[in-house]
């Protein structure tokens, strides 16, 4: 079994220490281990071109018009059977680079999405995608800060495992951090979030789990979180009501104060955004999700030929033209 561990932060800062922290206490529950410290990659921003999208909705394989690291990145995560993301705070959530990896997981590297491409290359007689990409995945994050602004981390960071849809284990972040090598009692805790990531990657290669019906498998070793679907807590409300949707998983409903604690019900009444099965980290919600973008996709590229959307299109390319970059003129 083999656990990968991903830094964000500094070379050999805090985030790597505590990254080796977890690692080591991965190994010594016998896992092999390796360690990246993310920034000694080329990692691109996603430009948003669509191409992933297009690629796999017709059937045309995992394209992405961005030539650099983020491939072989990507194939690290899918050979690991556990995850760690540590990831320092800046700005009470997730880093830049942190939002990039995210950005190019999905939609090209969503579960949903692949296997709509699986699909179709077996409905044309060609040989069917790697069943490695649906194998489940235990993954964990860790965010720390400097300071006690961390609150929007959690979410930021769940977010880089809802395109794949792999179970996260712990999502934490540890505030007032700066001098954490010397808090034991955090050092303790990362190195318990290493070995829960251990028995959890054991737990799915045991059972020989796949990401297509495991719904209902829950991996979650953390503090029970406000949303009954993925513990997460932070949530949009809607004005004037206490109608309330999941900023993780989407889930939509009501908060309600139960025995002292907040929690979000959800309302089926709502249609499917008030069901667990429309949520975005389930194959089904991603089925919902897949066909409402081959749909939009579609509509776009039709629009294409349209002469009074490339005559609009004209019209407002032509009211001024972008400032160059300095280092480019």
């Amino acid at each position: 079994m083999k656990i990968l561990g991903v830094s964000l932060g500094t070379k050999n800062g805090n985030n790597d220490t505590m990254c080796r922290v977890a690692l080591e206490a991965a190994k010594e529950k016998g896992a092999e281990i390796e360690f990246i410290h993310l920034h000694d990659w080329n990692i691109d921003y996603c430009s948003g071109c669509v191409a992933c999208s297009r690629g796999l909705v017709m059937g045309k394989g995992m394209i992405c018009t961005r030539k650099d690291d983020f491939a072989a990145f990507y194939d690290k995560l899918v050979e690991a059977d556990g995850v760690l993301i540590v990831d320092p705070i800046f700005e009470s959530g997730g880093t830049g680079l942190f939002h990039s990896i995210t950005d190019r997981m999905g939609p090209g590297h969503d579960t949903g999405m692949l296997l709509m491409l699986d699909g179709k290359l077996k409905e044309q007689g060609k040989e069917g995608l790697n069943p490695r990409l649906f194998q489940q995945k235990a993954i964990s994050f860790i965010g720390i800060g400097g300071s006690d602004w961390a609150v929007r981390t959690e979410t930021d960071h769940a977010m880089f495992a809802m395109s794949p849809g792999w179970k996260v284990v712990n999502n934490e972040f540890f505030s007032w951090s700066k001098d954490i090598i010397m808090q034991d009692d955090k050092i303790a805790r990362v190195q318990e979030i290493g070995r829960n990531l251990v028995d959890a990657a054991q737990y799915i290669i045991d059972n020989n789990i796949m990401i297509p019906g495991s719904e209902n498998v829950d991996l979650w070793k953390g503090e029970e979180g406000a949303c009954p679907h993925c513990h997460g807590n932070n949530f949009y409300i809607f004005p004037g009501t206490n109608h309330a949707v999941c900023e993780l998983c989407g889930l939509e409903g009501h908060l309600e104060l139960k025995d002292g604690a907040m929690k979000l019900v959800a309302d089926p009444e709502l249609g499917p955004v008030g069901q667990e099965w429309h949520c975005h980290d389930l194959v089904s919600g991603k089925a919902a999700h897949g066909a409402d973008i081959f749909e939009n996709e579609s509509r776009l590229m039709e629009l294409n030929k349209d002469e009074t959307f490339k005559a609009r299109k004209a019209h407002y390319t032509a009211v001024c033209a972008p400032t160059p970059a300095p280092s480019k003129q």
